[in-house]
Protein backbone atom coordinates (compact mmCIF):
# COMPACT_ATOMS: atom_id res chain seq x y z
CA UNK A 1 0.00 0.00 0.00
CA UNK A 2 1.86 2.88 -1.22
CA UNK A 3 5.21 1.16 -1.04
CA UNK A 4 5.58 -0.13 -4.38
CA UNK A 5 7.91 0.63 -6.21
CA UNK A 6 9.32 1.31 -10.04
CA UNK A 7 10.37 -1.24 -12.66
CA UNK A 8 14.26 -1.64 -12.16
CA UNK A 9 14.87 -0.28 -9.29
CA UNK A 10 15.73 -2.43 -6.30
CA UNK A 11 16.34 -1.40 -2.39
CA UNK A 12 18.03 -3.80 0.06
CA UNK A 13 16.40 -3.39 3.74
CA UNK A 14 18.22 -4.69 7.15
CA UNK A 15 17.04 -5.05 10.50
CA UNK A 16 19.71 -5.59 13.01
CA UNK A 17 18.73 -6.41 16.93
CA UNK A 18 21.65 -5.98 19.85
CA UNK A 19 22.62 -8.07 22.17
CA UNK A 20 21.17 -10.71 20.80
CA UNK A 21 21.70 -9.89 17.34
CA UNK A 22 18.78 -11.29 15.18
CA UNK A 23 18.46 -9.93 11.80
CA UNK A 24 16.89 -9.66 9.10
CA UNK A 25 17.32 -9.07 4.92
CA UNK A 26 15.62 -8.42 2.04
CA UNK A 27 15.87 -7.20 -1.29
CA UNK A 28 12.88 -5.27 -2.59
CA UNK A 29 11.48 -4.27 -6.29
CA UNK A 30 11.38 -0.72 -5.23
CA UNK A 31 13.70 2.51 -4.96
CA UNK A 32 15.54 3.19 -2.08
CA UNK A 33 12.94 6.17 -1.51
CA UNK A 34 10.09 4.67 -1.88
CA UNK A 35 10.94 1.47 0.57
CA UNK A 36 12.06 3.92 3.43
CA UNK A 37 9.13 6.14 3.43
CA UNK A 38 7.20 2.55 4.21
CA UNK A 39 9.87 1.90 6.93
CA UNK A 40 11.58 5.63 8.53
CA UNK A 41 10.10 6.59 12.04
CA UNK A 42 8.44 9.01 12.13
CA UNK A 43 5.02 10.35 13.19
CA UNK A 44 2.36 9.80 10.57
CA UNK A 45 4.33 7.86 8.19
CA UNK A 46 3.30 4.71 6.53
CA UNK A 47 4.33 2.21 9.72
CA UNK A 48 1.57 2.58 11.55
CA UNK A 49 -0.56 1.54 8.61
CA UNK A 50 1.06 -1.81 7.55
CA UNK A 51 3.19 -3.06 10.40
CA UNK A 52 0.20 -4.73 13.06
CA UNK A 53 2.94 -4.42 15.85
CA UNK A 54 2.94 -0.50 15.90
CA UNK A 55 -0.51 0.84 17.03
CA UNK A 56 1.38 4.69 17.60
CA UNK A 57 4.27 6.71 16.51
CA UNK A 58 5.15 10.00 18.70
CA UNK A 59 7.54 12.20 18.20
CA UNK A 60 8.19 13.71 22.35
CA UNK A 61 10.99 15.99 21.67
CA UNK A 62 13.05 16.79 18.19
CA UNK A 63 16.34 17.44 19.49
CA UNK A 64 17.56 18.32 15.82
CA UNK A 65 16.89 17.70 12.02
CA UNK A 66 18.23 14.17 12.82
CA UNK A 67 17.28 13.20 16.50
CA UNK A 68 14.78 12.99 18.34
CA UNK A 69 12.65 11.20 21.47
CA UNK A 70 10.41 9.06 19.91
CA UNK A 71 7.30 6.71 21.76
CA UNK A 72 6.08 3.82 20.17
CA UNK A 73 2.86 1.76 21.48
CA UNK A 74 2.00 -1.53 20.81
CA UNK A 75 -1.17 -2.99 20.49
CA UNK A 76 -2.38 -5.84 22.97
CA UNK A 77 -1.08 -9.46 21.62
CA UNK A 78 -2.68 -12.88 21.88
CA UNK A 79 -6.51 -12.72 22.58
CA UNK A 80 -4.82 -9.52 24.94
CA UNK A 81 -2.80 -11.98 27.22
CA UNK A 82 0.09 -9.84 26.16
CA UNK A 83 -0.79 -6.14 27.51
CA UNK A 84 -0.41 -2.31 24.98
CA UNK A 85 3.57 -1.60 25.53
CA UNK A 86 4.93 1.53 24.89
CA UNK A 87 8.83 2.32 24.30
CA UNK A 88 10.59 5.80 24.33
CA UNK A 89 13.39 6.08 22.09
CA UNK A 90 16.14 8.14 21.21
CA UNK A 91 16.18 7.69 17.38
CA UNK A 92 18.98 8.99 14.62
CA UNK A 93 18.35 9.00 10.91
CA UNK A 94 20.66 9.78 8.17
CA UNK A 95 21.03 9.50 4.51
CA UNK A 96 24.29 8.60 3.20
CA UNK A 97 26.13 10.18 -0.12
CA UNK A 98 25.56 6.97 -1.36
CA UNK A 99 21.64 6.52 -1.17
CA UNK A 100 21.57 4.44 2.08
CA UNK A 101 19.22 5.36 4.87
CA UNK A 102 19.73 4.73 8.44
CA UNK A 103 17.85 4.75 11.75
CA UNK A 104 19.10 3.75 15.05
CA UNK A 105 17.67 3.78 18.08
CA UNK A 106 18.18 3.01 21.66
CA UNK A 107 16.19 3.16 25.03
CA UNK A 108 15.95 6.05 26.62
CA UNK A 109 14.06 7.75 29.86
CA UNK A 110 12.19 11.34 29.26
CA UNK A 111 10.75 13.64 31.51
CA UNK A 112 8.36 14.79 29.14
CA UNK A 113 6.98 10.69 28.72
CA UNK A 114 6.62 9.19 32.24
CA UNK A 115 5.04 5.83 31.71
CA UNK A 116 1.19 6.03 30.63
CA UNK A 117 -1.41 3.87 32.63
CA UNK A 118 -2.70 0.82 30.43
CA UNK A 119 0.49 0.44 28.98
CA UNK A 120 3.74 -1.77 30.17
CA UNK A 121 6.84 0.59 29.58
CA UNK A 122 9.15 -1.68 27.11
CA UNK A 123 12.48 -1.48 26.71
CA UNK A 124 14.41 -1.39 23.28
CA UNK A 125 18.40 -2.60 23.07
CA UNK A 126 20.15 -0.60 20.52
CA UNK A 127 18.58 -1.27 16.97
CA UNK A 128 18.75 0.00 13.89
CA UNK A 129 17.33 -0.25 10.28
CA UNK A 130 19.35 0.28 6.88
CA UNK A 131 17.74 1.06 3.11
CA UNK A 132 20.51 0.39 0.75
CA UNK A 133 20.19 0.83 -2.84
CA UNK A 134 21.11 -2.23 -4.95
CA UNK A 135 22.82 -1.77 -8.52
CA UNK A 136 20.43 -3.05 -11.14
Amino acid sequence: RGCRGQAGLSSAVGFRFVPRRYKGEGILPASPQKVWECIKPVAGGLRTKWDQNVKDFEVIEAISDTVSICRTTTPSACMRIISPREFVDVVVMKQYEDGTMQSAATNVEHQLCPPQPNFVRGFNYPCGCFCIPVPG
